[in-house]
């Protein structure tokens, strides 16, 4: 069965976008399909996919290898797992730069300081030689990017960078993104469950949900006027001060199994705003308003209502 279906994407040079969703939602399968990292057990089709001027459909799997860390990058949310135990971390980054670059093992250690020291490393040259376990989580986060920018890539992707780093060190590493983004002139898909990440740097926001896209737009208009009900609803779900000592709103019952996808709009069983077609008929992904799309029957009115 399918766990990602019709997703539509694109970022320019020096744009970050957000991708948006629950867990399960089929985000991280995405950004993976564009890596080439599929599962063992996954197939990925798409009519087109492309890498500026590269079809990455037509690349072998040798050639789409040597794309990877080269002209795009990841930022995996678990950098514990993601660096080498046994490697320190400037041995990691020289390694990368040494096998896309004709570069001596100096050169590619200096240039792994000049990367820690750009993501904000205390002590760059003399930390290059420590190990992953050295650093705090936070720290390790920026490891991971500074690898991940090491060779300046057309399109870096972000699987929740942020994620189990409190506010504070989560709000450095959105800082350095915006910041590499901008001075790189890379496209950035970001990849989040978190509102208040998308709010700080996104240009463009795409919603999923069920493995596919529901909705699009820019940050700010879709987070001031959502049009679809699911975006609404998660809006909705963030704690406000405000409502200290009330309960907190939630989105009631769970994502669908991708196996028991329910026919029609997959929100329908979770969605107040749930009429007779929504049970019996899959709304397309159409434009709702200038630079916005949203797949549900009865968008203008949702984007009415946030209105009122």
């Amino acid at each position: 069965m399918p766990s990602v279906r019709g997703v539509d994407l694109d970022v320019a040079p020096g744009e970050l976008v957000a991708l948006l969703g629950e867990s399960g939602s089929g985000k991280s399968v995405t950004v993976r399909s564009i890596m080439g990292l599929d599962a063992d057990n996954a197939r990925s089709s798409a009519d087109e996919m492309r890498l500026g001027d590269t079809d990455l459909l037509a690349l072998s799997g040798d050639e789409r290898r040597r794309l990877r860390g080269h002209r795009m990058s990841m930022v995996f949310q678990d950098a514990l797992s993601a660096l080498n135990p046994v490697l320190s971390v400037g041995d990691q980054i020289g390694d990368l730069i040494r096998a896309h670059t004709d570069t001596s093992r100096r050169a590619a250690r200096a240039r792994a300081v000049e990367l820690l020291a750009m993501v904000g490393i205390p002590g760059a040259s003399r930390r290059v030689g420590d190990y992953p376990h050295q650093f705090s989580g936070g720290m390790r986060q920026r490891i991971l990017i500074g690898m991940a920018i090491a060779l300046e890539p057309e399109l870096l992707l972000a699987d929740e960078p942020t994620t189990a780093l409190d506010v504070t060190v989560q709000a450095q590493i959105l800082e350095l993104l915006d910041r590499l983004r901008r001075e790189l002139d890379m496209a950035v898909l970001l990849i989040t469950h978190d509102l208040g990440v998308v709010s700080e740097v996104a240009d463009r926001v795409a919603v999923m949900y069920a493995g596919r896209i529901v909705e699009r737009g820019s940050g700010d208009d879709l987070l001031a006027r959502p049009a679809h009900p699911y975006t609404e609803a998660l809006l909705t779900s963030v704690p406000q001060t405000e409502g200290l000592g009330r309960d907190l709103v939630t989105i009631p019952g769970s994502p669908p199994n991708p196996e028991r996808v329910p026919p029609g709009c997959a929100f329908h069983p979770r969605c107040s705003w749930a009429v007779e077609a929504c049970r019996e008929t899959r709304p397309a992904l159409i434009e709702v308003r200038r630079g916005r799309e949203s797949a549900c029957h009865r968008s203008q009115e949702v984007v009415g209502a946030g209105n009122e």
